[in-house]
């Protein structure tokens, strides 16, 4: 007799649960997903390049995972990056290594992965059914689990014999990372921590001068740092963008974790930003002290520094008018320039969350100990990390995890069963 299992969320984490759990043929496969299509985050994020995963080695790639790393590696370990690879060689895609170390599957688009893989699951027999909202899961009269779901045709219920809950995190919420689940599992007695932006952007109170002239403007080549409460120091470099309400883009997103935390304990973070990170301090120094004759400051500055347009408008917008008077002052101000941030931006703005599910409320094969036969994947558990391959690649090996746990689940049902005819 075929055991059905439902996954609930059509994003990376269920379909890769789905298509574990479709190897068995005993298993009748559903995916249940509230948008009208599967995958839309997914697509969305693979709009700009298809960011798949990272080919840093082991130790670095796991270290992304910060305070998480200890459980996600051993799911790395049976499904990584080179799993990962070889997987989109198998759906007839292939795989590049960028100069960045990031891996993009040729041609770099998301769609063509999508369509091989969900063509793929529709093969083996997995069905799809969209604009499907859960709306919670109880036990049924046969030791079962009655799943509710509203639809245009009104509430529905499905009984199933396990479960995968792959709802995603809680931002985007318009392609369905909305969040909604946090409550369902709240009520039914399991550990959630509470969703947080990550990989966000943070305010920061510009002048109406400095918004009006610069708002998109991207701030190129720079280094920023910030040091956490724990006394880490955080460096890198690369670029960020000024924005109406704040700051934005790679640089930011790879600090804001340790930025959000330090936020969150104390009510600011100040990120320094070295506006020109091949310049030694005393070269300038020694630039800004040279004569300048009947040049201005600024043209000063730019002949002899190359400082202009949005990094020379942050000076004036940070440090005090006096502190241009002074060459000592001005070349620190340069090297370290402070930016105040005050507030991460909204959740739905961000592009991944953190928090979710605890582990500790978990078994090694991602069951919910407290709902025995409901598996959790992907981004709706607690863990975060950046941008660059590592958000995809968490949310398939978690959702690998959760589709051989649930398929072990059903095959101990299954062979208990044998054992009461």
């Amino acid at each position: 007799m075929a055991q059905s299992v439902a996954i609930i969320g059509g994003g990376p984490a269920g379909l890769m649960a789905a298509e574990v759990l479709s190897r068995s043929a005993a298993n009748e496969v559903e995916v249940f997903e509230a948008m009208p299509s599967l995958g839309r985050k997914f697509l969305m994020a693979g709009k700009g390049g298809m960011n798949i995963t990272h080919a840093e080695e082991a130790g670095a790639f796991r270290a992304r995972y910060g305070a998480r790393q200890d459980r996600i590696a051993p799911l790395l370990d049976d499904f990584g990056p080179d799993e990962l690879r070889q997987w989109i060689d198998d759906l007839g895609l292939s795989t590049f290594v960028g100069s960045s170390g990031r891996v993009f599957p040729t041609g770099m688009k998301a769609a063509p992965l999508l369509r091989a893989w969900l063509h793929r699951l529709r093969q083996a027999g997995v069905r799809f059914h969209v604009r499907q909202r859960w709306c919670g899961v109880e036990s049924s009269a046969d030791g079962r689990w009655a799943l509710r779901f509203s639809a245009t045709a009104g509430e529905q219920t499905v009984i199933v014999d396990a479960v995968v809950l792959a709802l995603g995190g809680g931002s985007w919420a318009k392609l369905g990372s909305d969040g909604r689940w946090v409550a369902l599992l709240e009520n039914a007695g399991v550990a959630v921590a509470p969703l947080r932006p990550a990989n966000c952007g943070f305010d920061i109170a510009w002048s109406e001068h400095l918004k009006s002239r610069f708002a998109g403007t991207p701030v190129k080549s720079v280094v920023a740092s910030f040091t956490d409460g724990g006394g880490k120091a955080h460096r890198r470099p690369g670029e960020f963008v000024i924005t109406e309400n704040g700051v934005e883009g790679g640089l930011i997103y790879a600090l804001s974790a340790p930025l959000r935390d330090a936020i969150d304990k104390i009510g600011s973070a100040t990120l320094t930003i070295d506006l020109l990170p091949g310049h030694p301090l005393a070269r300038v120094i020694a630039e800004i002290a040279h004569p300048r004759g009947s040049r201005s400051l600024a043209s000063h500055l730019h002949g002899r520094l190359g400082l202009k347009g949005v990094k020379s408008a942050l000076l004036h917008e940070c440090i005090a008018r006096d502190d241009f008077l002074d060459a000592g002052k001005l070349a620190a101000a340069i090297k370290a320039l402070p930016l105040r941030l005050t507030a991460p931006r909204p959740l739905d703005e961000a592009i991944s969350s953190a928090g979710g599910v605890l582990f500790e409320a978990l078994d090694e094969q991602l069951m919910i100990r407290q709902l025995p036969g409901v598996f959790c994947a992907g981004e709706m558990l607690d863990w975060e990390a950046p941008t660059g391959g590592y958000l995809l690649t968490a949310c398939l090996s978690t959702g690998h995890a959760a589709g051989h746990g649930a398929s072990a689940w059903l095959a101990r049902l299954a062979a208990r069963a044998k054992l009461e005819r």
